[in-house]
């Protein structure tokens, strides 16, 4: 889809179809070079599907003979100092820490207040809605795109919002499939709607279209036995399309699957995000709609590393999930740049997600901009058009240190999934929690505590 240059060069991709976090992934920060089992167990998955790829083994991680092997020391370019490339920041915000006024509880040992540790301090974090704010979001990416840095083109200038709907209630439908053609019957996009019935088109991009030229499309539309029928004008915004018949109740799924750049300048945030999956997960199970949840983790490095992606597939056991992120290191790295696009394509392609009924959602933290000069790599904006015609939400969370490529990059996979784009705030010493970001203004964001933005948004999206 798109054609690969030098490292700082813009990829063109010409894509026509709109169609990946929650965050607390979790790396140990251990510099063990021993090797870690990843023949973990977990209950037979009937209903998921591989989407555009090979299913896993059930049984855990997706390493050559059952074994992950983090941190190879003979592997060219593992450990080649990227551990270092934040070294200082995290104990610096212990010791602020500590300097304040503390309410640890007492020791129950030592009868004195417990030492403060990288895992004791609070995470916080913003988030934006860019399709919720599109002129703003359309000046951002003008404004970018005067800047030459590399990134996949991807025109949404004229994207077009399809909503369906039930016919009895008059809700949102989640799961239905949309099939764009174009006047010759050719199919030009495949999508499925979110979880608030929603699903975005975009055809400035397709052959034969532009922003002087845009053609008129024909839209199918089905859910179980349910169908419509649309025709996608130009130039209207957006489209409201009411189903043919009631759509039965389904109990409520929810896939989750966490995709990390587990390379070492990622050491800090791990530390300190990774004592917060239990209870996350915890709330998101107490949740009203009470979801049959299932959590995947994905990790990517770098080519030059021990490895370039690890997949754990999805299983409903919460524990189970934990001990396979306890296994994963942060190491490896050294050029600003990761291989994003491996780890998404991996995370949508390999990860076992459930049918249509389920929520599937992808969160995403980083801290890097992918690499662009890899010619034979998948393109992230071919694992966007993907994760869309899955009905796949990416919600990305951009770490410290993440520049303005990256963020840039960052917020091109939330708009096109309909997600938004979380990122950490700090301190004025940039370590330490507060309420900054260089990335947004700060009159368009709040902040809360990591682990209730990530509850707040996945109850949002299953209300």
């Amino acid at each position: 889809m798109s054609e690969r240059a030098g490292a700082r060069t813009t990829r063109t991709v010409a894509i026509g179809v709109a169609g990946i976090a929650l965050l607390l992934s979790a790396c140990s920060a251990s510099t063990s070079s021993s090797s870690s089992s990843g023949n973990s167990s977990f209950e037979s998955r009937t209903q998921g599907t591989a989407v555009g790829g090979d299913r896993l083994a059930v049984g855990g991680w997706d390493c050559p003979n059952g074994t992950c092997a983090w941190d190879d020391p003979s592997a060219a370019g593992a450990g080649d100092g990227a551990a270092t490339e934040k070294s200082g920041t995290l104990d610096e915000a212990v010791a602020t820490a500590d300097a304040a006024p503390t309410t640890s509880a007492p020791s129950p040992t030592s009868g004195g207040v417990q030492p403060r540790t990288a895992n004791d301090l609070p995470v916080t974090a913003g988030s934006i809605d860019d399709n919720a704010a599109w002129p703003e979001y359309l000046r951002y990416r003008q404004d970018f795109e005067a800047t030459g840095l590399p990134h996949e083109k991807i025109p949404v200038e004229g994207r077009q919002i399809i909503t369906v709907r039930d016919p009895a209630s008059g809700q949102p439908v989640h799961g239905a499939d949309i099939v764009v053609r174009d006047a010759q019957g050719a199919t030009v996009a495949q999508l499925r709607t979110y979880a608030d019935g929603r699903a975005l088109f975009h055809p400035i991009g397709l052959p034969d279209a532009t922003s002087q030229n845009l053609p008129t499309y024909t839209a199918t539309i089905t859910r179980g036995a349910a169908t419509a029928t649309l025709t996608i004008t130009p130039g209207t915004p957006a489209f409201d399309v009411t189903l043919d018949q009631p759509v039965p109740a389904a109990p409520t799924q929810l896939d989750v699957l966490f995709l990390l750049d587990a390379t070492g300048s990622m050491g800090d945030e791990i530390a300190r995000l990774k004592a917060n999956i239990r209870s996350v997960s915890q709330q998101i199970d107490a949740l009203p709609s009470r979801p049959d949840v299932h959590f995947a983790l994905t990790v990517y490095r770098d080519r030059r590393d021990a490895f370039v992606t690890r997949t754990f597939d999805f299983t409903g056991d919460e524990a189970q999930f934990a001990a396979a992120l306890s296994e994963v290191k942060a190491d490896g790295g050294g050029d600003t740049p990761e291989d994003l696009d491996a780890g998404l394509a991996a995370a949508i392609t390999k990860a076992n997600w459930r049918g249509p009924d389920a929520v599937k959602l992808v969160f995403l933290v980083a801290d890097a901009p992918p690499h662009i000069d890899y010619p034979d790599a998948t393109p992230y904006a071919q694992s966007l058009a993907t994760a869309a015609s899955a009905g796949i939400k990416i919600l990305p969370i951009g770490a410290s240190g993440l520049d303005a490529d990256g963020a840039y990059v960052l917020r091109q996979l939330a708009q096109f999934t309909l997600g938004r784009f979380v990122f950490l705030t700090y301190g004025a010493d940039g370590a330490s929690p507060g309420t900054s970001t260089p990335h947004v203004s700060p009159d368009r964001y709040s902040v809360l505590p990591l682990d209730q933005l990530i509850v707040q948004l996945v109850t949002d999206e299953l209300a």
